[in-house]
């Protein structure tokens, strides 16, 4: 992926991690299953392997090469904490993110008790960093709402939820702790309808709580059609991006290399 992304609250896409697993309803239909299997098999593509799970230590040090400060999606095509993921090897992610601190990262995950887990022990170097946000999916209530709870136990400067595809109506959710709520609906063939009323209803919940609060998409069979306003207007919202310098490219370059001392076997 790349220093460029059509998803609309980022502005890049970066995957030391390739591949997934499904373990909840929200996966059923994965966008990057989808596109990741097309290419099983052909010779020399990223995901000739499929979505199978895979490190990828050669992407580690794209941040630091990169000629503009980026919002960053870490791992879209993937979930960082999958099991099968080495602590060690979440780790070097962290202190990338950590080092390359002109970016503003966007960790999601579905794994949010392994997470909350790392973030408390591990991962405390970079928890409380203002410039990585910690975000957990949220598809209903059985799934998502654990998730949101191990998030807010979990330390986080920014704490963030991805509520898509959202499946149902999710009630009265507690966003204590939350700063940025993401909605929206499934999209491609087969895809499970969302109620505007349960689109109107986090809304609410996020000004109530001082949430920013960012609607993606309506979704659907066809996705452009159906646009992204939620009763007439977008909403665009999300936290601040921190302001800091980006160092010159002799500089960088130096830190690519540091980075690139060899991975955990795969």
């Amino acid at each position: 992926m790349s220093d460029h992304s059509s998803i609309e609250w980022t502005d890049a896409t970066w995957n030391p991690v390739r591949g997934c697993t499904k373990i909840s309803p929200g996966c059923a239909r994965c966008y990057a299953s989808t596109f990741a299997e097309r290419f099983r098999g052909v010779k020399g593509h990223p995901y000739e392997q499929g979505f199978d799970l895979r490190l990828v230590p050669e992407k580690l040090a794209d941040p630091f090469l990169w000629t503009a400060r980026r919002r960053v999606f870490v791992n879209s095509m993937s979930d960082l904490f999958h099991a099968d993921v080495p602590d060690e090897y979440i780790e070097r992610v962290a202190r990338v993110m950590a080092a390359a601190d002109w970016h503003t990262y966007q960790v999601l995950t579905k794994r949010s008790e392994r997470m909350a887990d790392l973030l408390r022990t591990k991962l405390r170097f970079a928890a409380d960093l203002p410039h990585v946000w910690w975000g957990v999916s949220v598809e209903n209530r059985r799934h998502g709402l654990p998730r949101i709870d191990h998030l807010r136990a979990a330390p986080a400067a920014v704490r963030f939820l991805s509520v898509e595809p959202l499946l149902e109506d999710l009630g009265r959710v507690d966003l204590t702790g939350i700063h940025w709520v993401i909605v929206g609906g499934e999209s491609g063939h087969g895809a499970r309808p969302m109620a505007a009323d349960w689109v109107r209803a986090l809304r609410d919940r996020c000004e109530a709580s001082g949430v920013s609060f960012f609607f993606k998409q309506w979704g659907g069979v066809r996705k452009s059609a159906a646009g992204r306003q939620l009763d007439a207007r977008t909403h665009d919202d999300q936290p601040p991006v921190r302001d800091a310098h980006m160092p010159p490219r002799r500089v960088r370059l130096q830190m690519a290399e540091d980075c690139e001392a060899p991975a955990p076997a795969n």
